[in-house]
């Protein structure tokens, strides 16, 4: 693999399998690897293949169900593929199941240590982070309440604002400008140009063609799995506008 080259994707494919009626006792359980492949078959990605250099950023387009999810959750290893290989070269944090890891019984000043240890910072990192994090997410009047007293706003800001702090060479980020109010995605964005600044490869999922002709380099247009266009983000984004 060319040193350069932060992802390679080659030949992906996934399929998911609908049951046709649910398992509700304990026979219909028994049975389940005999008719586990009886139901409607999703071809979610076929045939997909791209490369992205280091310090390059790549938007994933497409309308919903077009798969744009999927692939990043491959990308990030929570699904496996059917088919393909995928080659990462460095280090990567996903924003896609953010606040894995907290706990709502937890005050939100006890779940910064806890979830920046499962994203892999050390006690120390989060000392030097803690005030960032928090100023970042603002909710320092709050950091003594359980997490379950938390709006769900609040608690997305939390994620995003830990997840944030990681320090890797590949970020995945889905409808990472999606979340919370204004004012907060405006932060985000901030943060955004400062990742590309530093020449880190971002991926990610976005509906924006202005935000993706501000930001990308290059853009994929998924539909029905398949890849339609791939390349200048300009352009791409255009073709999503178009069709």
């Amino acid at each position: 693999m060319d040193k350069n080259v932060a992802i390679e994707v080659k030949n992906l494919s996934k399929t998911f399998y609908i049951p046709d009626r649910k398992r509700t006792t304990l026979v219909e359980y028994l049975k389940a690897p005999v008719n586990a492949f009886r139901g409607q078959r999703f071809e979610v990605l076929k045939d997909i293949s791209f490369k992205v250099n280091h310090g390059e950023t790549l938007a994933i387009m497409g309308n919903n169900g077009s798969g744009k999810s999927t692939l990043l959750k491959i990308l990030a290893e929570i699904y496996v593929p059917d088919e393909g290989k995928i080659h990462i070269n460095g280090s990567l944090v996903p924003f896609l199941e953010l606040g894995v890891g907290f706990n709502p019984e937890l005050t939100g000043y006890e779940n910064i240590y806890l979830n920046g240890i499962i994203l892999g910072m050390t006690k120390k990192f989060i000392e030097k982070k803690f005030d960032e994090i928090v100023d970042f997410a603002e909710i320092r009047e709050f950091l003594d309440l359980p997490l379950k007293n938390y709006s769900t706003g609040m608690q997305v800001r939390l994620a995003f604002s830990i997840a944030f702090m990681s320090h890797a060479d590949i970020y995945l980020l889905d409808e990472v400008f999606a979340v919370g109010d204004l004012h907060f995605q405006e932060k985000c964005r901030v943060v955004f140009k400062e990742l590309k600044e530093k020449g880190k490869t971002i991926i990610f999922v976005s509906h924006s063609p202005e935000l993706i002709k501000s930001f990308c380099d290059k853009a994929i247009l998924l539909d029905e799995g398949k890849i339609v266009k791939y390349g200048n983000a300009s352009e791409v984004a255009d073709l999503y506008v178009k069709s």
